[in-house]
């Protein structure tokens, strides 16, 4: 039987997909709430960063007070994450009053919101490897960090994890184009899939009139919702972990998936769904 030369298995998300597109926006303002319906409409998920200290705060970028910031976002179709208790920079404080702001921010979050709360955005980028070391103590999985990547690889370090690009970015046209009109599947022997990560502050669009540049976006990425899955952060992280913590045979024939939801992968030109809780051979 004519075997291929390579072997190599690739990460597809549900459904078969190999595009994923996610975004993250900070501080929970007022036009979260117009950001919010521009997402329903187009059927996009996203994940928003919330302080808890800054609430009676308005007149900084109109934020929400907390009655607003709970009707915003306690219907879960979004996730919600981690952006400190006061938006303070984390690494230029001691670490313990660091700590402390992200344990009252978890707290906080977690018991007002009734989720377990995981992810973070560092305020104004604010952190240090004594940071990442303290986040992973404190069971934060993943921090987004401001610093472009300018590419759809999916993270290797998730606590510096860095997005695609900012949406102001002047290369989001050029990214999105690409993202859009190219697949993994162009290339024979780098199918790796992509995620096209995007992230602001929806003051923004109010600053500089532009809510078009966020509704172009949505607009064409829904067009494609049949090659692009639509994903929070979380999820992001959770699939991809699901992902790295299959169990394959030593011939690497059959692969086990202990997750509690399906998870794909492609081997030899053929996508494959590997059940929860199941086994599947390849080639079979």
């Amino acid at each position: 039987m004519f075997r291929q030369m390579f072997e190599e298995k690739y990460m597809r998300f549900p459904e078969g997909k190999a595009k994923a597109a996610t975004f993250s926006y900070d501080d929970g303002v007022k036009s979260d709430l117009r950001l919010l319906k521009i997402f329903a409409k187009y059927g996009v998920k996203a994940t928003f960063n919330l302080n808890s200290l800054l609430f009676d705060c308005e007149n900084w970028h109109g934020r929400m007070n907390e009655k607003e910031t709970f009707n915003a976002f306690s219907g879960g179709a979004h996730e919600i994450a981690l952006h400190g208790a006061r938006h303070i920079f984390l690494n230029k404080v001691p670490l313990p009053e660091a700590i402390n702001e992200v344990v009252q921010n978890r707290l906080y979050l977690e018991n007002k919101f009734g989720r377990i709360v995981r992810g973070m955005a560092y305020a104004y980028n604010g952190y240090s490897d004594e940071i990442v070391s303290a986040l992973k103590s404190l069971g934060v999985t993943y921090a987004r960090t401001t610093e472009p990547s300018y590419s759809f690889a999916i993270p290797a370090d998730w606590l510096r994890l860095k997005p695609t690009c900012h949406h102001a970015d002047p290369q989001l046209g050029e990214l999105l184009n690409t993202f859009l009109t190219a697949s993994p599947a162009d290339d024979f022997k780098q199918r790796e899939p992509w995620l096209l990560y995007i992230w602001g502050h929806s003051y923004e669009f109010d600053d500089n009139d532009n809510w078009n540049v966020i509704e172009n976006v949505c607009s064409n990425l829904a067009k494609r919702k049949d090659e692009i899955w639509f994903a929070t952060n979380g999820e992001i992280y959770d699939y991809v972990l699901a992902y790295n913590n299959l169990v394959y045979s030593l011939d690497g024939e059959m692969v086990f998936n202990p997750a509690h939801f399906p998870v794909f992968i492609e081997i030899r030109g053929k996508v494959y769904e590997i059940p929860a809780g199941s086994s599947v051979l390849f080639g079979k």
